[in-house]
């Protein structure tokens, strides 16, 4: 990265402290984050952060209990594909924006800043919640894994243990996540390969059931219910757009992470499912995922691996859990910090660490929100996991599910009047908001399903994201009429207008007037 600053002033300026610009623009090249993720590096925080071991061994279960049963590996794949068109969109849209802001930002760009202020409310609503469920969720299971191996320490230690480490490793530099959550990823779905190996070895193609993808299992009664815990189990996959200002090229470093994600996600979960209704019988697989479920895939390893590999399983989800809550616990702080910079949030989010080159104040900031919440549920007598981790976990996949869904239709908005590709920035997108707005009408119908819960407190979450969204958008209008300046900067966009208008082509200098107060050469 090059530096160029007016004469005498070289030594005055370190190039290692960060310098902001104004309100609203994105960062200059000197002074804000090191451009140092690649492809790969990304690929391990997204992933992560949809934590496929805790996936499989929380959300499949419930989806062969209640959902399709044996067609759940079907629906899975069906998911995927609907966000792999998402994806589609979302990689175009990333190759024109290449500044950090994820939904923010495309959304801005696609329908506009009202809306796009409204969305971003609703992000760090969503993000938090989910990272804050994740508190509950490390804590509880970390209690009981350590518990069973002869260490009782109670969930509040635990839950403070790993506030401790998100917080020291979301105030570093984000290189510093990217190393620990590449071995996290590894161990967990590493053990999973195992499992499905040592299933494959066993049953030989038994262990692959034609009736998973059989249209009356696909369909049965119960498929709106697996359909929902199958986006529910990618939720993170498309947080790589917040890494776009710390991509070395996030032209082509973050469609691609995204590519790969959700290519990886949904072929791991599609596969690893339909595994587990050839190891348990695809009559089966509904009653025993009933009578077993979080045990089912210990038990699973237990037969088919040993007791040691079960044993490791169970340790690699308390680090799946750690792993997916750091990684959106680093996307959470990448969101305060861009509405910080446009002054959407308080000013002073919009730091990073002269040193670490990290959004250190956002981290503190959700460290402390993490805090509060664990401790108010711990003086509240109230279960980490069954009151405090499904409950935001429903709010959470409910608001980046509906995230998603508009900023498929932002792409739309975004080419609208540009030259488009007939399926990347037009077929894909809509087919991808199609099925992400009935995904999001399927978790709004199923909440109590999702939450575990019918309690009127919880079910009625939803609204604070309704909320959220109408206090970001009316904010957004008023300081349209009463700070212009400010409004015009919001999210980066580069004119007072709330759409970036379509290029228009350079005109032609063969056809232009000659220019009249141009001076002559003189004639020699």
């Amino acid at each position: 990265m090059s530096h160029s600053f007016p004469p005498g002033d070289a030594a005055a300026v370190p190039t290692d402290v960060p310098v902001a610009g104004p309100p609203g623009q994105p960062p200059s090249e000197q002074g804000r984050f090191s451009r140092t993720l690649t492809t790969p590096k990304i690929v391990f925080i997204v992933v992560a952060a949809a934590a496929p071991l805790a996936a499989m061994v929380f959300t499949v279960p419930l989806s062969f209990a209640l959902g399709a049963g044996p067609g759940v590996p079907a629906l899975y794949l069906c998911a995927g594909l609907t966000l792999l068109c998402f994806t589609c969109g979302y990689a175009a849209i990333s190759r024109e924006v290449r500044q950090g802001g994820g939904f923010y930002g495309y959304i801005a760009r696609g329908l506009g800043r009202p809306v796009a202020v409204g969305a971003g409310m609703v992000a760090v609503v969503a993000y938090n919640a989910v990272a804050v469920s994740l508190v509950g969720a490390f804590a509880y299971f970390a209690r009981d894994v350590a518990a069973a191996h002869g260490l009782r320490l109670a969930w509040e230690v635990w839950a403070a243990l790993g506030l401790a480490a998100v917080g020291v490793l979301g105030y570093r530099h984000v290189e510093l996540s990217a190393r620990a959550l590449a071995v996290f990823m590894v161990g967990e779905v590493a053990v999973l390969l195992a499992l499905d190996v040592a299933v494959l070895v066993e049953r030989g193609a038994s262990a692959l059931p034609a009736a998973s993808f059989a249209p009356h299992q696909a369909l049965a009664p119960g498929a709106g219910v697996s359909v929902m815990f199958a986006f529910a189990s990618f939720i993170g996959f498309e947080s790589a757009a917040l890494y776009g200002e710390e991509a070395r090229d996030p032209g082509r470093s973050v469609p691609r992470a995204t590519l790969v994600a959700v290519l990886l996600v949904a072929s791991f979960y599609a596969f690893t499912s339909w595994i587990t209704v050839g190891a348990v019988g695809a009559d089966r697989v509904r009653a025993t995922a009933a009578a077993h479920l979080g045990d089912l895939y210990f038990g699973l390893g237990d037969r088919y691996l040993g007791a040691v590999a079960s044993t490791a399983m169970q340790l690699l989800l308390c680090t799946s859990l750690f792993a997916s809550w750091l990684a959106l616990h680093n996307a959470a702080n990448r969101y305060l910090l861009v509405l910080g910079r446009d002054r959407l949030l308080p000013g002073r989010m919009d730091a990073l660490h002269p040193r670490h080159r990290a959004p250190h104040r956002a981290s503190v900031v959700q460290t402390a929100v993490g805090t509060l919440v664990a401790a108010v549920f711990a003086a509240a007598g109230l279960d980490p996991f069954l009151n405090m981790s499904t409950s935001l976990l429903g709010l959470g996949t409910l608001g980046i599910i509906a995230l998603q869904a508009l900023a498929s239709v932002a792409v739309l908005g975004f080419y609208r009047g540009r030259p488009r590709h007939w399926w990347r920035t037009a077929l894909a997108p809509a087919l991808g908001a199609a099925g992400l707005v009935a995904a999001t009408v399927l978790v709004l119908a199923n909440f109590p399903v999702l939450t575990g819960t019918s309690a009127p407190l919880v079910t009625s979450l939803p609204w604070l994201l309704a909320a959220a969204a109408t206090a970001g958008t009316g904010y957004a209008l008023w300081l349209r009429t009463a700070r212009p300046r400010q409004y015009a900067r919001l999210a980066g966009l580069p004119g007072p207008t709330d759409r970036i208008p379509a290029q228009a082509p350079p005109p032609d200098p063969s056809t232009a007037p000659p220019d009249r107060t141009a001076p002559t050469s003189p004639s020699r």
